[in-house]
């Protein structure tokens, strides 16, 4: 089997394709004006002509030197250590020792971020010297052909959510799953999944089982599935954020969504979240490692619970969890437990979570609050509790079980 013919359409791209690649991404007008608009808003309103050609000249400098992929990953370290001097204020990982440098593992992780969860993995792994990741990315965020171009440098692979019809989309699954199976065993390129399709926007970190079902369309009829399971060397990952970027647009979006029964995106809206992820406030960020799955496995949904118990275990709890947590239990009525999740004490902090709740609108505080108490409750269900609502959107505090 090679990779070329069969995952033409969805692979990474090469290293003897980068020099092409950007070539055709440095002639593109709209990049150098987007991120004229970014890094300087405003002396694009006063320049824009100027501002762009400024910035596509940059562009040329620093790209026109760069032929692998290594060298692209290289460009994006530099802009990640630049992005995380201004927001973020601590970045700890653990769970490292639990991981071989001589294997390759299929990392799951919550998903709260689109672009950063990756890239915060990507840099642990970095750190303790083991390769980086292939992405999995949604074709709905590839939206110009730039952004699907600068995804693939950076090993990013497609996941056609597109498709239509059941047949495309079982055909879909279908090549997604060798894929992802040829990356890890032949290859031998770690390969990282979001636990779902789609951001948790409120907090409730649920593994989707049709994941798992998805990873099992490529075993063999003659294996068993606990077997083809072990092989992928699933390890579930705990992204902790102390603070969400994008905590007030989720919260409105899921408002929408309990008042309405739905949300209409604006076009390109996910790239615009892409850009508030990176340059909002994150504070304390903390990547949590998991142990490899191994056990005898009898079914998808057998699998996403495993990984689900991991990611609440080792998930970092914050004083803006707490504090949502704390006032989640007053509004119910209910004491709290100060020996199991104690009471934040610090003036500071109490005065940080203040301020960022009244930003949101009284009628939406119990969705902001839900997002960040949700991890807490998650920590605090029994190992046979089934995660709750994961295929939704809709806030799931008021009904988790405790």
């Amino acid at each position: 089997m090679t990779e070329n013919g069969i995952f033409e359409d969805i692979r990474p791209y090469h290293d003897d394709e980068v020099s092409t690649v950007l070539a055709r991404v440095m002639k593109n007008h709209e990049l150098s004006q987007t991120l004229a608009r970014w890094r300087f808003p405003r002396l694009s309103r006063m320049m824009p002509k100027m501002m762009t050609w400024l910035v596509k000249r940059h562009l040329q400098r620093q790209l026109s030197t760069l032929h692998s992929v290594d060298d692209v990953q290289q460009v994006v370290a530099q802009y990640m250590q630049q992005m995380m001097a201004s927001t973020v204020s601590a970045l700890s990982f653990s769970g490292m020792e639990k991981l071989r440098k001589d294997q390759r593992y299929l990392f799951i992780s919550n998903h709260r971020d689109i672009a950063l969860d990756p890239a915060f993995i990507n840099m642990a792994l970095f750190e303790y010297g083991h390769p980086t990741v292939r992405i999995a990315i949604g074709d709905n965020l590839l939206t110009k052909d730039y952004v699907s171009d600068l995804m693939r440098l950076n090993k990013s692979f497609i996941v056609k959510r597109s498709a239509s019809s059941p047949r495309e989309k079982f055909k879909a699954s279908k090549q997604l799953s060798a894929f992802i199976y040829h990356s890890l065993r032949q290859e031998h390129s770690n390969v990282w999944l979001a636990q779902r399709e789609g951001r948790a926007k409120d907090g409730n970190d649920c593994t989707n089982a049709a994941i798992i079902s998805m990873l099992a369309l490529n075993r063999p009829k003659t294996r068993e599935f606990a077997d083809y399971i072990g092989e992928l060397n699933i390890v579930p990952v705990s992204i902790s954020y102390e603070w969400d970027p994008c905590d007030k647009a989720k919260t409105q979006e899921l408002f929408s969504v309990q008042q309405t029964g739905q949300y209409h995106k604006q076009t390109h809206e996910d790239i615009a979240s892409i850009a508030a992820g990176i340059a909002g406030f994150k504070g304390h960020v903390h990547v949590a490692f998991g142990e490899p799955l191994s056990g005898d496995y009898a079914n998808a949904e057998a699998v996403a619970a495993a990984i689900d118990q991991q990611i609440w275990d080792n998930y970092r709890l914050y004083p803006s969890n707490l504090l949502a947590y704390g006032q989640y239990e007053a509004s119910a009525g209910h004491p709290i437990d100060s020996a199991e999740f104690p009471s934040v004490e610090d003036a500071g902090q109490q005065a940080l979570f203040a301020r960022r709740l009244q930003a949101i609108e009284p009628s939406q505080q119990p969705i902001f609050l839900a997002m960040y108490a949700n991890p807490v409750l998650n920590k605090l269900r029994r190992p046979s509790e089934p995660c709750i609502n994961m295929d939704s959107d809709a806030p799931t505090w008021a009904n988790a079980s405790r």
